[in-house]
C-alpha cells in the first residue's frame, strides 16, 4: 500500500521554508484567521488560488467546486459564505473562473458524463440563456471562452441575492463581490467588471458586464 511518502516529505521542506522565513507563523496562524476575503473558485488543480494572488496560508478562505458554481440549494456553498461574511467578517467576495473549464466546456458541449451532468445543468441554463451571445462566437474555442466569462457573472450575481450578502448589506457591513476569471495560458487574472458593493448595485453591474462580453 503506497503511503504517499513523497508528500509527507514535500510538506516537511514548506514547513521548514515557511519557518525560515517567520519562526513565529505557525504559532500565529494557530491562534487565529483573519482573512479579509473569501474565493468561490474551481476545484480545477490548475488553479490554485492562494498562488495567483499572492497570499498565504490565513489570508484567504476559500470554497471551491467544479465550475464555480453558486447555487441557491447548495448548503455546503452557502454554509461556507455564511461563515466567511457573519464570523471571519471578510470584504471581499471573489467570484473566480478559469478559460478553459472542462464542467463549462462539457455544459457546451451537451457532454454525458455521469452523476456530474446534474451539477453541470445550472451551466446549461447559463448556455440556455446567453445562447445568443455564444452563436456569435467565432468558433468552438471562443463560444468556451464566452460561456466561462458568461458563467463568472452569473454566479457573481447569485452571490449578491442570497440573503447573506443581502443580509450583510442591509445592517451596513463592508462586503464586495467581484468578478474574475483566470488564464490558464498566461498565469494572469482578468476583472470581469462586475464589482458590486450594495444590492442596489447589482442588476445594473450585471447589465454591464454582459454588455461588455456581448
Amino acid at each position: 500500500m503506497r503511503t504517499l511518502k513523497e508528500l509527507f516529505a514535500n510538506n516537511q521542506a514548506w514547513a521548514a521554508r515557511i519557518n525560515k522565513q517567520d519562526p513565529q507563523f505557525f504559532l500565529k496562524l494557530s491562534r487565529q484567521q483573519l482573512p479579509q476575503y473569501l474565493w468561490i473558485g474551481c476545484s480545477d488543480s490548475r488553479v490554485p488560488a492562494n498562488e495567483i494572488v499572492g497570499l498565504l496560508p490565513g489570508e484567504l478562505f476559500v470554497h471551491r467546486n467544479v465550475a464555480n458554481l453558486v447555487v441557491h440549494t447548495d448548503l455546503n456553498c452557502l454554509s461556507v459564505m455564511q461563515f466567511a461574511v457573519d464570523i471571519l467578517k471578510v470584504r471581499h467576495i471573489i467570484l473566480c473562473g478559469h478559460y478553459g473549464c472542462s464542467g463549462v466546456q462539457a455544459a457546451l458541449r451537451r457532454d454525458r458524463l455521469g452523476l456530474i451532468d446534474n451539477w453541470l445543468r445550472h451551466v446549461q441554463d447559463v448556455r440556455q440563456k446567453h445562447e445568443q451571445v455564444l452563436v456569435k462566437s467565432g468558433g468552438d474555442a471562443e463560444a468556451s471562452n464566452r460561456l466561462c466569462e458568461l458563467n463568472v457573472i452569473e454566479q457573481a450575481a447569485n452571490i449578491c441575492h442570497t440573503s447573506i450578502a443581502r443580509d450583510a448589506w442591509e445592517r451596513g457591513q463592508e462586503l464586495t463581490v467581484h468578478g474574475w476569471i483566470y488564464g490558464l495560458k498566461d498565469g494572469l487574472l482578468r476583472d470581469l467588471n462586475f464589482t458590486v458593493s450594495q444590492f442596489g448595485e447589482t442588476q445594473d453591474r450585471y447589465q454591464k458586464a454582459l454588455s461588455e462580453i456581448a
